[in-house]
Order: structure tokens, then C-alpha cells, then sequence
């Protein structure tokens, strides 16, 4: 009889790209993933996977069989969320996703009282720098950036309003002196997002985009970008929130004001739950109470 399970494995070493990868996301180790999928083959009598150009590569029966694996996850989710939003006690685990700013130094105080009030209810943070696919259960709740995003059944409200602004560090001041309108940024080393302008960079009244001189530092967490910022490697946008952490930080430009809206999402179906309703309603009741803090950077309620 065929362990369905491996059916799984073949999916994931799809979805992730490697053996490796594929073992990460299902907490096992390389070798196991490797020892399931030969052996998921060997049933088959024929290859899953071929090499081309350095490169895995699903076979035909490959594909047919990562298709039919994903309809087969895509129903077991659906029995999940659907044993989940029957259940109406205040106990149990609830996840919740976010990205490393915002889970790190808000989230844990903003559901401490939620805990303490709830004792039979678990917390569980995943810190994700990528949507947590909430049909597959990586997560019960998410705080997303702009919107709930594309995939469908979820349910959203928009949380807190996070206000940015230019920031550079006293000693680089001191070294290059401070612009004085949005064109002096073009003689300036920038302290970037890896992943883009992630709050947006100023442009001219004439909506032209103002290049800095070079990119001096890089940086894919917000930890990492305002620890930069405040070493001197340049001005870089960070939220208020953010700076107001670093007394070292000075805004610059004031009149320049960027935004990104914060939502909390769940799956219509898993919301319905007791435990997870519940925690989804006091996250936006949190961020509401401390608006201030979001969007102008004034000491958190919770501190």
C-alpha cells in the first residue's frame, strides 16, 4: 500500500528546489527526503526528477504526480480548517506569522495580556520574510503589509497605519553634511532594502526619483537596515517606530512622509474558530490603541 506521505515529499522537493530545502520545510533530514523519494519511485518504476543544466527537473509523471499531491494537500488543509472552525473553546495553539519587526519587538507585548486573560491558549510567533500561506496552515493569523495579498478565502481588516521617514546617524551628518531638499540626496551613500525601496525613496516635486550617490550598505531585515543606519553607513528610510529606538538617529527632510499599511489576515474558514477569532480581534484592538506609536513613533503603550 503507498505511503501517501511521499507523495508529499515529491511535492515539496518541487515547490523548494532541492533535497535540502524539501527537508528544512518538513523537519526531517536530507537523507530521509532522499530514501522517500527513491523509494516512491521505485514503486512507480520510473524517475520523478531529472537533471538539466545543473538543474532538478520534474518528469512528465513528475508533474502528474506533484499535481494530483497538491490536490491531495490542498483537501487535507481543508479538512483541517474545517476541524478547526468547529471548535469554539479558548484553548489550544494559535500561530501567528509576521515579518522580523513587527514579531520581534511588538507582537510577543501585544499578546501577552491576550495570554494571560486566555490561559488555556498557546502563542506561537513565526517569523516569516515571505506571506505564510495561511490554506496550508503554515499559520493561523498574519500581519501582511498593503493588503491581504491575492491568495483567496482570507479575510483581512487593515491594523495600524506604520509612518517613515529619512534617517541618518549624527557621526554621518557630521562627515557629509545634511541635505537640504530631496535633490541633495543625489550626493549621498544610501543605507538599502535588499529586497527594493521597501517604504519608497523621495522623489522631486516633478515626481522624478532622486538616486543617491551609491548604495553603501544593504540590508533584508529591518534590525539589520536601522543597525546601519545608525553606524553610519549612510540616510535610508525606517519607520519612526524604528528610530525612535536609536537615539543616534536624526530625521532629515521632515517634510518627506512615506507609509505602509499594516492588515491582520486570516482563512475565512480557520477565523471562525474561538481561540483564533479571539486572538485576531485583540491583535486589532492592540494596534489600534497604539496608532500613535505605529505612525509617528511615540513610546508604545505597551512599553
Amino acid at each position: 500500500m503507498d505511503d501517501w506521505s511521499d507523495y508529499l515529499v515529491c511535492l515539496t522537493v518541487a515547490e523548494t528546489g532541492s533535497l535540502t530545502a524539501a527537508a528544512q520545510e518538513l523537519g526531517v533530514s536530507q537523507p530521509t527526503v532522499s530514501r522517500r523519494l527513491q523509494a516512491l519511485e521505485a514503486r512507480l518504476a520510473e524517475p520523478l526528477f531529472e537533471r538539466e543544466n545543473g538543474q532538478s527537473k520534474l518528469t512528465p509523471l513528475g508533474q502528474k504526480i506533484t499535481s494530483h499531491a497538491q490536490r491531495m494537500r490542498d483537501e487535507a488543509s481543508a479538512i483541517h480548517r474545517a476541524a478547526i472552525a468547529q471548535d469554539q473553546s479558548l484553548s489550544g495553539l494559535v500561530v501567528v506569522s509576521a515579518s522580523e519587526g513587527i514579531g520581534a519587538d511588538w507582537l510577543p507585548g501585544a499578546l501577552a495580556g491576550f495570554q494571560r486573560d486566555n490561559p488555556g491558549i498557546g502563542i506561537e510567533i513565526a517569523i516569516k520574510n515571505h506571506p505564510a500561506n495561511l490554506a496550508d496552515r503554515e499559520a493561523d493569523i498574519a500581519l501582511r503589509w498593503n493588503g491581504p495579498g491575492t491568495q483567496q478565502s482570507l479575510v483581512g481588516r487593515r491594523g495600524a497605519t506604520v509612518g517613515a521617514g529619512l534617517y541618518a546617524s549624527q557621526e554621518y551628518i557630521e562627515r557629509k553634511g545634511e541635505p537640504a531638499c530631496v535633490e541633495d540626496l543625489a550626493d549621498h551613500a544610501c543605507v538599502a532594502w535588499s529586497q527594493g525601496d521597501y517604504f519608497g525613496w523621495p522623489r522631486t516635486e516633478q515626481g522624478s526619483p532622486v538616486l543617491p550617490k551609491h548604495i553603501a550598505f544593504k540590508a533584508n531585515s529591518p534590525a539589520s537596515h536601522v543597525k546601519g543606519l545608525e553606524a553610519g553607513f549612510g540616510i535610508g528610510v525606517t519607520s519612526h517606530r524604528l528610530a525612535a529606538q536609536h537615539d543616534g538617529l536624526k530625521r532629515l527632510l521632515p517634510d518627506f512622509e512615506t507609509s505602509l499599511d499594516l492588515w491582520v489576515v486570516a482563512h475565512e474558514t480557520v477565523r471562525k474558530s474561538g481561540r483564533i477569532r479571539a486572538a485576531f480581534d485583540h491583535i486589532i484592538a492592540e494596534m489600534k490603541r497604539d496608532a500613535a506609536f505605529f505612525e509617528k513613533g511615540v513610546p508604545s503603550r505597551l512599553a
